[in-house]
C-alpha cells in the first residue's frame, strides 16, 4: 500500500494497538497527551512512573461502587444469554425480510390468490417490526453491558 497519511485509531483492543500502530497518543491527567513510539506494551515500558500514588481518589471511587448494588453493574446469565444469541436471531430475520423482499419483487407474486398476497404482507410487518425490536434490545443489552464494565 502507498498510504502516506495519518490514521487515528481510538481503541481499547490492546493487541489491535500492538499490531498496528506506530506511535501512542496517550491522556495523562489534567490536559496532558503525550506522545509514545510504539504500541501499548511500548508505551507501558516507556511511561514515567507516579511519583505519588493517588490516594484519595480511590477512597472516592470506592464509595460510589461500595453504593451501587452489583446486581445492576453487570448483565444476569439470562441476559448475557439473550445478548449472545441476539446476533443470530437477527440474522435470520433480516434474511426472512430479504427472502420476503425477493418473492415480492416477482412480478408473478401478484398473480397469487389474493389471501396469499396478503398473508406475505402480514408476515413482512411482522418480521420487520421482530427486527425493530431486535436491535433495540441487543442496543440495550449491550449499552447495560458497557456500563457495567465501566463502574
Amino acid at each position: 500500500m502507498s498510504y502516506t497519511g495519518t490514521i487515528l485509531l481510538v481503541s481499547h483492543d490492546r493487541t489491535l494497538i500492538n499490531n498496528i500502530a506506530t506511535s501512542t497518543l496517550v491522556f495523562e491527567g489534567e490536559s496532558i497527551v503525550k506522545e509514545y513510539v510504539g504500541g501499548y506494551d511500548d508505551w507501558l515500558r516507556q511511561r514515567p512512573q507516579e511519583a505519588k500514588p493517588r490516594k484519595a481518589s480511590f477512597k472516592k471511587q470506592d464509595t460510589v461502587l461500595a453504593q451501587t448494588p452489583i446486581a445492576k453493574l453487570k448483565l444476569g446469565f439470562k441476559q448475557q444469554k439473550e445478548l449472545n444469541a441476539l446476533p443470530d436471531t437477527i440474522e435470520w430475520l433480516e434474511r426472512e425480510q430479504h427472502n420476503l423482499f425477493q418473492a415480492m419483487g416477482d412480478p408473478g407474486f401478484y398473480k397469487k390468490d389474493r389471501a396469499d398476497i396478503i398473508a406475505a404482507n402480514d408476515r413482512l410487518e411482522t418480521v420487520k417490526k421482530l427486527l425493530e425490536d431486535a436491535y433495540a434490545r441487543w442496543e440495550k443489552l449491550e449499552q447495560t453491558r458497557f456500563d457495567g464494565e465501566n463502574n
